[in-house]
């Protein structure tokens, strides 16, 4: 008999390892859902709960005085069910510390107990002792898995909860059998075969709830591949919906840009179409009054002939600097281009009554594409002189001011004029934001579009003595490409 029953509990243990076996090995390669400690180190304990018991049985000779094995093993079981019915709880809420603390400590009681029962007690005591905890533990166990039922559908959790209840009827059953036992139980050949077979079966529903349990974790991770899949479909999905969304804004981008380019052609294109148009009514007139001065008409259509050269000169800074073109620049000495530049500018200065002041460095060398900063300069400057131009305003003045300072060559163009709002400053150098009355709007975006296209940058601040005041910063000239 003693031989059978312990063949019962290591054919059990090999089972329970066998199950402990595969899913470790199952589970180690899952990345998306991990198997519970509580589950794993539950059906681990139990694998040696069920080896020591067995081990037990066959060199036990007096039931009513076991080995100290028996108190291992006995332990161990009730360590099994404890972590089994924590795992449960932990379906429903996170395991607190405090409780894992706890059930610790009435484990060691309850080993401390066990030895105790093992010298003083009988086979019947302790049975009915260690039965009616574990019914304790299952009705726990059974508790935990309902709530978790009214939350989840699974039908691994209804296998797991059907096996815990036929424990629950087994382990009361051995604790009936026991008490309407008329003799004390001294040696294995006096079990009841009764006890022996809810003992046995009691065991064999523990190791089909450690197989539902397993199989609850196969559907989790099931239904985490099918929500995996799920995502990568709608990521997927979102990465092919951003595509079209960053075609599109590249096609209204082109759009966009296309229309500045247009709206900065008329922009700019005005100031030197204006001067010919004069230069050809002025022409016209003298034609038809026949005086035609050799010289003058010289004069007229050196002057066209500089106007047109302009306009082709700005077309084609336009034109490289929206096709994004590689930045063509050349060494040159920015005095030179303000002389270029006043040029251009100083009939209008002379009919304004404007005086231009020049604080430049010697030597003042830039590494630029000349067109495109002489497009710069101009803006800035007929922004000056619109801002000059009423009668109100006693001191015309527009200085020039260039230097060397540690970041880069820095270019300042200020006026004695009334200076810009706040409100006219918090869009200052937006794409078409304009104010006609001060000539501000595409001509200060193109000039930031440009100083950045050189690396630089360029800022709006308030005079002292009121007025405004442009600062252009471009690197030094082995810092631009």
């Amino acid at each position: 008999m003693k031989l059978l029953l312990s063949l019962y509990f290591f054919i059990l243990a090999f089972i329970q390892a066998g199950l402990l076996v595969g899913i470790y090995h199952y589970y180690r390669k899952q990345n998306l859902v991990k198997p519970s400690p509580y589950w794993m180190g539950s059906l681990l304990i139990s694998v040696l709960a069920l080896f020591v018991f067995g081990g037990g049985v066959l060199t036990v000779n007096d039931i009513a005085k076991p080995q100290f094995s028996f108190t291992v093993a006995n332990t161990l079981f009730v360590a099994a069910a404890i972590f089994q019915g924590l795992f449960c709880k932990s379906l429903n809420q996170k395991v607190t510390r405090r409780e894992a603390y706890a059930f610790g400590v009435g484990l060691l009681i309850f080993a401390i107990l066990f030895e105790v029962m093992r010298h003083l007690g009988t086979f019947e005591m302790r049975t009915i002792v260690m039965a009616s905890l574990a019914s304790v533990l299952y009705g726990w166990q059974i508790m935990a898995i309902r709530k978790r039922r009214a939350a989840e559908v699974s039908a691994q959790l209804q296998y797991l909860q059907y096996a815990t209840f036929a424990e629950l009827f087994l382990a009361l059953s051995r604790i009936a059998v026991l008490i309407g036992q008329s003799f004390t139980i001294r040696d294995v050949e006096q079990i009841p075969e009764f006890l022996i077979l809810a003992t046995i079966f009691q065991l064999v529903m523990n190791t089909l709830s450690y197989i539902a349990i397993g199989g609850y974790w196969s559907e989790r991770i099931s239904i985490s591949n099918i929500r995996s899949q799920i995502e990568n479909q709608e990521v997927k999905e979102l990465l092919l919906e951003r595509e079209t969304l960053i075609n599109s804004l590249l096609k209204a981008n082109k759009t966009v840009a296309t229309g500045a380019l247009s709206a900065s052609i008329a922009h700019e294109l005005n100031q030197p179409l204006g001067a010919s148009h004069l230069n050809i009514q002025f022409l016209q007139k003298k034609l038809a009054e026949g005086d035609v001065d050799p010289l003058v008409q010289k004069e007229i259509l050196d002057a066209l002939l500089l106007d047109n050269q302009r306009a082709a000169t700005i077309i084609r800074s336009l034109r490289s600097i929206f096709a994004d073109e590689k930045l063509s620049a050349e060494s040159i000495d920015f005095s030179e281009l303000m002389n270029s530049v006043m040029s251009i500018v100083r009939p209008e200065l002379q009919s304004r009554s404007i005086q231009i002041v020049l604080n430049l460095e010697d030597k003042l060398m830039l590494r630029v594409n000349r067109s495109e900063i002489q497009q710069v300069m101009l803006n800035l400057m007929n922004n000056a002189i619109q801002a000059l131009s009423s009668e109100h305003i006693q001191e015309k003045i527009i200085t020039i001011s260039g230097r060397y300072v540690q970041e880069g060559v820095e270019i300042s163009v200020e006026d004695s004029g009334p200076g810009l709002s706040q409100d006219a400053q918090a869009h200052l150098f937006e794409l078409l934001s304009t104010d006609r009355d001060k000539g501000m709007g595409l001509g200060l975006w193109l000039c930031k579009h440009i100083v950045m296209r050189h690396g630089g940058k360029i800022g709006y601040q308030t005079r002292l003595a009121g007025g405004a005041q442009f600062i252009l910063l471009l690197p030094f000239p082995n810092e631009t490409n």
